[in-house]
């Protein structure tokens, strides 16, 4: 069976920078992808003793090899909030990575017959715990890491319902046809990865609630964030960003065709 964008669907991406697919993965998935997941957490935990520590704008980050963990701000800095590239923990990842409910729309998206990898990220939001994140876009972080970052498109996998109470994925509609927007320069060290609001229209912006098994396909341009969590549920996603095949993946260098 194939996954591929329908032309309205593709329409739709060209026009608001990203296309909703609900419920895709069953109740079994889910259950799998979600015992990974907190798997993964486990082994980056047990790891993070025996990487580089620093600060950046009071936030922990620790580097190990090609991964990087960041934690939440104080006074929750022992929970963990992203880790990048995931898929090197726990090759159980792989089967998601590989599935063709994701890697479908992405080929209709960037017109090509196979892919490979660029990265992956497991984003967690604990319950009363997750912050959120600013308004932002993928393409800045990559910029100087990739000769083509027009052609990174991502899938956000929801592992747990997500609506506004638990920090929904938000977007600015429309915002991806601008391109890399200017950064926020307010002397802080992680301001320039931060859209300027000046940039975008907020009355654009989205919150996209959606059931646990969703994907939402995006594109590298839009500014997208979400707010805290302040639900006594869990808000956990898995995101993985795609290329044509043949090239190398963020960090490592080492090419994944998928």
């Amino acid at each position: 069976m194939d996954y591929f964008l329908s032309k309205e669907e593709q329409k739709k991406y060209k026009k608001d920078g990203f296309v909703l697919r609900e419920g895709q993965l069953s109740s079994l998935e889910l259950e799998f992808c979600r015992e990974e997941f907190e798997k993964t957490v486990q082994k980056a935990h047990s790891f993070s003793d025996d990487g580089k520590l620093y600060i950046l704008d009071g936030k922990k980050f620790v580097d190990i090899d090609y991964l990087t963990l960041q934690f939440e701000p104080k006074p929750n800095e022992e929970y963990l909030k992203v880790i990048e590239p995931a898929h090197y923990l726990n090759d159980e990842l792989n089967k998601i990575i590989f599935d063709k409910r994701l890697t479908d729309p992405i080929k209709s998206i960037l017109g090509v017959n196979q892919l490979s990898l660029w990265t992956d990220k497991l984003n967690l939001k604990r319950p009363k715990v997750g912050s959120g994140f600013g308004w932002h876009q993928d393409s800045p972080y990559w910029i100087h890491d990739s000769k083509d970052v027009d052609s990174l498109p991502n899938v956000y996998v929801c592992l747990d319902e997500s609506n506004k109470k638990n920090g929904c994925f938000r977007v600015i509609r429309g915002s991806h046809k601008a391109g890399c927007l200017p950064g926020t320069f307010d002397n802080s060290q992680l301001g320039g990865f931060y859209t300027d609001k000046e940039s975008f229209d907020i009355k654009d912006s989205l919150e996209l609630e959606a059931k646990a098994g969703s994907l939402i396909f995006f594109d590298p341009h839009i500014v997208h964030g979400s707010s805290p969590n302040k639900s006594l549920q869990e808000r956990r996603a898995y995101i993985i960003t795609y290329q044509p095949k043949d090239r190398a993946s963020l960090k490592s260098g080492m090419i994944k065709n998928v």
